[in-house]
Formats: structure tokens, C-alpha cells, sequence
């Protein structure tokens, strides 16, 4: 797949953009930003933001089942199997008439009685040249010259339903779905018809016929590339949105390859998304045929121009629910989120599933959620503690989150994160490092918004070490969002005497003393505050 082109990655182009076209059926702002690149510098930030976030998928069994039970794919297996032991063809490899009409009645597309529609004969048709692609069915010549279809080998277990054999032969019919759909959608017609008789011109014509080959090479080029990146913004939104809200409305995802990130989208850009809409509408609908969409087409009523009339443009006026479906929905499937996985494999892209950091122990888990730039950290740690007993995973956790390493901070406040999933059964563990000096701070936090009672109180050294450790977690985490870092600032202790509570800190020796300091020099709204803030980060660095 190509690589996104789009500008507006970011949560406020996805903002805007569900304000000023359509109302979204889920929250675009919370669909990006929601995983980090930790420790990184700014450079590498930057590359973090095109990278692919993980995803849930069912196994593969699972999933060939649901690829087994997609229409078009089901014919080409039941259009294998009746070719056996072998059905003759014309010498293009098709059927033959008389086989068309019963062909179609065989895969439901007709009724048993009567003339059968052409258009019947014509999907028919269609389902059998997928058939003959995948080579389910082989062609060749008998001895006496008859054109003959029989069975392929990869019939047998794709009917028993291999995982292997189905996946890859649906992964296969996919990408083969996904070309005719620029090659038959993408263009004008117009356009098509120049292009068949520029391949039969002369020679006077030669020049004239390569400018028109030319064109219309960029015009499926430029097709492909729309589509590939409407296909990696649905895996995205996909990934990052809550169950039940994975439909996009087509006027959003349009939105999200037109306008540029922090932009409100201008009349000609209200414009330039309807166009995408357009251009993308029959493409969606080639591949909903195959399973990698539920798709909602758009009303042609829509566009219908009335004598008179403008023809209709997305964002112009605020629209219901109902109204705003006309204008066209699509939702990834299960399969849809494989397949393209798979391309972007296949393009080196790193695309990993939600759970492969939690196949090893605390430790593991921990330092790869904290390395890795694209990741879902909460749905990571729920992972790893589904199914373990709270008490002996707590300990485990607790132990890997220990260390003055540069990840630290980030390994404690995750720490954390997985105790809440794990609950009161993980107190006992808790209880046991109240007087780490690393640990204890923290755990004494959590004891308490859990509402046990008789928690001790930290020492001074503990307290105050703790308020260092959380703030360097925080900026690791997201790189240090501005807005967290100025709420976690309004709560210092500082008690109306900043020189002395930053005289204390200062001195707490924790690697990251100097860039919390910092930090809250930069960011505190009081500016005499502020001040005593740098000046302690001045001696937290000269200390050093």
C-alpha cells in the first residue's frame, strides 16, 4: 500500500473535520494521539505519527469462517466444485451459454423458474472468472482440442475450511477486487474508451496515443493512491475506536484526506471532500463485495442536480443522523482489518496486533510497552493480566517496575495502570513494598484511591521523590502533552512557599530531577513561581 499523503493525522484535523461535515457517529478528536512514542526526540516523534497502530483480530480460524461466508467468494467455491471432474469452456476460459442461466440458478442469483435476468448471468460470470483467478478451477485443452475446467488442488482444504488455504486465497481474490476496483470505477468513461483505442491506433498516431495511455496511467495512479489511503485511515480509526463505534461516515473519512491538520475546512475544500466522496463511493462498494467493508452507499438522489439547483455539497448545513447516513457509511470489518494488515506487511510497514507485548512475563511486558513507538499500553497490559491471580501478578509487575533506568518513571506509572485492572486482590503485593523507596510512594497513592484506610503517610524524602517520578513519567509519556503537564502542576504541593519547597526538590536524587524543574518552569502560569522553578533546575544541573 502507498504511504499516506494525508496532512491532518492528528486529533484536531479529525475534530474539525466532524464539526464541519457531518455528525460523526463516534468521537474523531479521540481517535488518534491515543498511543505515544516514549523517550523519543523530536525527530523521531515526528516519524512516530505515520506509524500503524495495533489491532485486535479474531483468530484465523474465525476469520476464514467469515471470509468463507462472503457471497462472492462463496461462488467461487461452489462454481469449483461444479466444475468437477471437468466442465467445458470456450476458448476464452468462460462458460459457455448454455451453462449461464443454470450457473446462476445454482448460486441463488436466479429463481428456479423462468427466464433467468442477464444481469444474473453476468455476476455468474464474474464469479467464475474469481473462480478461475484463484485457480480453484485450472484450465486446459483435452486431446481432442475441447477447452476443459477442472478443480484446482487448494478446492479440497479451502472447502474444509484450512485457515491457510482460505485466508490466503480470500487475501488473493481481495487484492484482485481491490485493482479492478481503480481500473473500473476510478476513471471517466470517457476516458476508458480512449484508452482501448489508443492500444488499437496506427502508427500516425503514435504520440497522441501514448499522451492519452499516459493520462489515463496517471489517472488510475492517482486512484490507487486515494484508495490505499482511505483503506490505512479506516484501519486507523478502526483500531483506535471503542466497540460498537467503528462506522465512519464517508463525509469524515473524506474530510480526513482533504483537510490539513488545524484547519477548518474552506468552501473550496468543502468541495474538494465532496469530490473524494464521489471518487471513492464505487470503489467502497467493489470492495464491500468481497467482506472488507460494510458499506453504505451514497444516495444518487443527492446529487441529482434539479433545474435550477446547486447539486448538493457535503458540510454546506447541519444534518440528522438519518440524513447524514445518505450521504454514505463504511465500516472495517474483521477480515477488511486483516487484509490490509497484510499489505502493509507486505510494504514493511511495522503493524502489529494488540497483545503480541504480553506474551512474556512482567518484565517483557513492561520494558516492550515502554520501547515500542506504536502501541496501546492499556489494552496491552489487559492482556497480560486476563486469567492471572491478582496477588502473584501484582508482585511480578511491581518487581519489573523497579529501576533508575531512562524508562523508569514510565514502567512505575504503568505499574500502576495494571493494578487498577487487577483490583483489591493485588493489595497484599502492594502492601508488601510500602517502604521501597522507589514503590512505596506510589503504591501508597493507589492504596488510597482504592479506600483502604490505615495507609501510612510518606516520609518526607518519599513524598517528594514520588512528585519527581510522576512528573517524568508524564513527560515520557506522550512526549509531554503541554495541557496534562499544566494540570499535574496546578496540584503541587507547593504550599505558598516555593523558594523552600523548590530548595527541597532540587536535591531529590532521581534522574530526571532537573527536566521536571524544567518543565515546570516552562509551563506554570505564576510567573514568580516559575522562576524559582528554573533556578532550582539550574542547581538540579549544576549539581550533576
Amino acid at each position: 500500500m502507498a504511504g499516506r499523503r494525508r496532512k491532518n493525522a492528528g486529533a484536531s484535523a479529525g475534530e474539525g473535520a466532524a464539526e464541519a461535515v457531518l455528525p460523526a457517529d463516534l468521537e474523531l478528536q479521540d481517535l488518534y494521539g491515543a498511543f505515544a512514542a516514549h523517550g523519543l526526540d523530536d525527530e523521531d516523534l515526528d516519524d512516530a505519527a505515520v506509524l500503524v497502530p495495533p489491532v485486535k483480530l479474531p483468530d484465523e480460524r474465525e476469520l476464514a469462517e467469515q471470509a468463507k461466508a462472503v457471497p462472492m467468494f462463496g461462488y467461487a467455491l461452489a462454481l469449483a466444485r461444479w466444475a468437477a471432474p471437468h466442465r467445458a469452456v470456450d476458448e476464452f476460459g468462460d462458460l459457455v451459454e448454455a451453462d449461464r442461466a443454470p450457473v446462476a440458478r445454482l448460486l441463488g442469483l436466479a429463481p428456479a423458474e423462468g427466464e433467468v435476468p442477464e444481469e444474473a448471468e453476468v455476476e455468474a460470470l464474474r464469479a467464475w472468472s474469481l473462480a478461475c483467478d484463484l485457480d480453484l478451477v485450472e484450465l486446459g485443452t483435452t486431446a481432442d482440442g475441447e477447452h476443459v475446467a477442472v478443480p484446482g488442488p487448494d478446492l479440497e482444504p479451502a472447502e474444509q475450511g484450512d485457515p491457510e488455504t482460505v485466508l490466503e486465497l480470500w487475501l488473493t481474490a481481495a487484492g484482485i477486487v481491490r485493482e479492478l476496483a481503480v481500473e473500473a470505477d476510478s476513471l471517466p468513461e470517457e476516458e476508458g474508451e480512449e484508452a482501448e483505442e489508443a492500444g488499437e491506433a496506427g502508427e500516425g498516431e503514435e504520440a497522441e496515443d501514448e499522451d492519452a495511455l499516459s493520462e489515463v496511467e496517471e489517472a488510475r495512479d492517482a486512484a490507487a493512491e486515494l484508495l490505499d489511503e482511505a483503506l490505512q485511515v479506516l484501519y486507523e480509526t478502526t483500531a483506535f475506536a471503542e466497540p460498537g463505534n467503528e462506522t465512519v461516515p464517508l463525509g469524515v473519512l473524506a474530510a480526513l484526506l482533504v483537510v490539513p491538520e488545524g484547519e477548518e475546512p474552506s468552501e473550496e475544500l468543502l468541495g474538494d471532500i465532496t469530490d473524494v466522496m464521489v471518487a471513492l463511493d464505487p470503489m467502497l462498494g467493489d470492495l464491500a463485495e468481497l467482506g472488507l467493508l460494510d458499506y453504505r452507499p451514497i444516495d444518487p438522489e443527492l446529487f441529482d442536480e434539479e433545474e435550477g439547483e446547486e447539486p448538493a455539497v457535503v458540510g454546506e448545513a447541519p444534518l440528522d443522523e438519518e440524513e447524514s447516513a445518505r450521504f454514505g457509511l463504511v465500516r472495517l470489518t474483521p477480515l477488511g482489518q486483516y487484509g490490509i494488515r497484510q499489505w502493509l506487511l507486505e510494504d514493511g510497514y511495522d503493524a502489529p496486533l494488540v497483545g503480541e507485548l504480553a506474551q512474556g512475563d512482567a518484565a517483557e511486558l513492561l520494558r516492550g510497552v515502554c520501547e515500542s513507538t506504536n502501541v496501546l499500553p492499556e489494552e496491552e497490559l489487559r492482556v497480560w493480566v486476563s486469567g492471572r491471580e491478582p496477588e502473584a501478578a501484582a508482585r511480578e509487575l511491581l518487581a519489573a517496575a523497579r529501576g533508575s533506568d531512562a524508562y523508569g518513571p514510565l514502567r512505575r506509572m504503568l505499574c500502576v495502570s495494571a493494578l487498577n485492572l487487577l483490583g483489591a486482590g493485588a493489595e497484599p503485593a502492594a502492601r508488601e513494598v510500602l517502604d521501597d523507596p522507589e514503590l512505596g510512594g506510589a503504591v501508597r497513592a493507589w492504596l488510597n484511591a482504592l479506600g483502604v484506610a490505615d495507609v501510612p503517610v510518606p516520609d518526607r524524602a518519599m513524598a517528594l521523590w514520588t512528585v519527581v517520578d510522576t512528573f517524568a513519567a508524564q513527560l515520557l509519556d506522550s512526549g509531554g502533552d503541554a495541557e496534562l503537564l499544566r494540570e499535574l502542576i496546578t496540584d503541587l504541593p507547593v504550599n505558598g512557599d516555593a523558594a523552600s519547597w523548590f530548595g527541597e526538590l532540587w536535591r531529590v536524587d532521581h534522574p530526571y530531577t532537573a527536566d521536571v524543574l524544567e518543565a515546570i518552569g516552562e509551563l506554570h502560569p505564576d510567573r514568580a513561581l516559575a522562576k524559582e522553578a528554573r533556578k532550582a533546575a539550574f542547581k538540579a544541573r549544576s549539581k550533576k
